[in-house]
């Protein structure tokens, strides 16, 4: 990639330069929606939030809950009804308390230490699910590790509304994007080198892959905590503090009085197709009579899709974040329709050694452009304590509709996987033409 050229290159220039290159900007002094004291910081923020966010991704790549804690719970005999709901809890966890305590968040002028608070938190959860792993079985182990996958996705919600208003706040408009793209993409080339050692490994008959993917997880969180705390991030707004939850419960207006919003959060509802089927190509795949790891092969898969396509996905964001949703939408329905007109017409052809990887490999591809697109498009459609509003009141509805999307998979005993896919495509469809009458940024 030529951001991996660069790199060569950097060794001997300054900050500035590097954030130059990296952010593909001629004037690091040129700041957008931003103030002016944050505006002098940007090359060291920019290339601080950009370490951070590498660990951070490589470590949710590492505990990826439609790969790796499947594979966790079936290696230790916990029933299959605990694994379909690994995904909605994960997801739906981080988002349904955020409206409250979004208020609690804007009470502080300084933002970042919630997110390293909610980083170290992460880790230590992860630490609790490999003890679990290692010394539970069965359903009492899916118990228990369920229970601390809620801990987990709650120290989630207080990072995914910290890390938007710090980025919003430290980082220009028509950056944002970049450096987001580039975290996932190195952190894919980490994951994708990560799932290669591991397949070797398993061809040497060492069968703990999983285990190493937990401890690693749990460090890459630690490191992703230090580095986020030297960020120099200023005080900001905090108007509205006196408020509690009351308060926050009021935002939810914002669903009927901004139309634009409200036309967000159903584009966005529609596109968690691209979360919510991926466990199932999983599934369908290892009903197949492959002779190689899936879990090494998936995860490399998964690294080498943000490896390849993040930066693009970040650049074309900063461009239009709501044409990127429509191509990353329209990806999504029709490597679903693709791979259930292969399952209903021919399927002995799912046996074939190339069809599902590739298959999960472009829908990673599509969920990359979703979150990039996504995320970047809400950041630029509001500042200050609107754009915690924002965050807030949109991850916690999408955390309901979540729950209630994500208990589709519990038809897995009515429908085929592949009928299940063709039904997340379909939302996926919807979504595309829902972001295609999405006003711009």
């Amino acid at each position: 990639m030529p951001f991996f050229i660069k790199i060569k290159s950097m060794q001997k220039l300054s900050k500035e330069d590097i954030y130059q290159r990296l952010s593909n900007t001629e004037d690091a002094r040129a700041c957008k929606a931003i103030d002016e004291a944050a505006c002098k910081v940007v090359p060291g923020n920019f290339l601080t939030l950009l370490v951070s966010q590498l660990f951070s991704k490589f470590a949710d790549a590492l505990l990826n809950p439609k790969v790796t804690l499947p594979w966790l719970l079936q290696s230790i005999n916990v029933p299959s009804s605990f694994i379909a709901w690994l995904v909605p809890i994960r997801e739906s966890g981080s988002m349904l308390p955020q409206l409250a305590i979004a208020s609690a968040i804007r009470r502080l002028p300084v933002r970042k230490w919630v997110w390293v608070i909610g980083a170290i938190v992460q880790a230590l959860c992860i630490v609790g699910m490999l003890i679990c792993a290692l010394t539970l079985q069965g359903a009492t182990a899916g118990f228990a590790i369920i229970a601390i996958l809620i801990v987990f996705s709650l120290a989630r919600g207080f990072n995914s509304i910290a890390a938007k208003d710090v980025l919003g706040k430290v980082i220009p408009k028509q950056q944002r994007g970049s450096i987001s793209g580039l975290a996932a993409s190195f952190a894919g080339f980490a994951t994708l080198t990560f799932g290669l050692g591991l397949w070797y490994l398993q061809s040497l008959g060492y069968e703990n892959g999983v285990y190493v993917a937990l401890m690693l997880a749990a460090l890459m969180w630690l490191f992703a905590a230090l580095s986020y705390s030297r960020i120099q991030e200023y005080k900001g707004a905090t108007e509205g503090a006196e408020n509690g939850f009351l308060h926050a419960l009021s935002k939810l207006k914002l669903l009927y009085q901004d139309k634009q919003f409200a036309h967000f959060i159903i584009t966005r509802a529609l596109l968690l197709c691209s979360a919510l089927s991926a466990p199932f190509y999983i599934v369908l795949a290892s009903e197949q009579a492959f002779d190689f790891s899936l879990l090494a092969t998936f995860m490399a898969l998964s690294g080498l899709a943000s490896l390849v396509s993040a930066p693009i996905w970040g650049r074309l964001s900063d461009l239009s974040s709501r044409k990127v949703l429509v191509f990353a939408a329209m990806l999504v329905t029709l490597n679903g329709f693709a791979v259930y007109l292969v399952a209903y017409l021919n399927p002995q052809m799912l046996n074939e050694f190339w069809l599902l990887p590739l298959c999960y490999f472009l829908l990673t591809v599509a969920h990359q452009g979703v979150r990039l697109g996504r995320k970047t498009y809400l950041v630029d459609m509001a500042e200050g304590n609107k754009r915690t509003d924002y965050v807030s009141v949109s991850n916690t509805v999408i955390g309901v509709i979540l729950l209630l999307l994500g208990s589709v998979g519990l038809l897995n005993t009515y429908l085929t996987t592949a009928e299940l896919i063709f039904f997340y495509s379909i939302l996926g469809l919807l979504g595309a033409i829902s972001a295609w009458f999405l006003p711009d940024a």
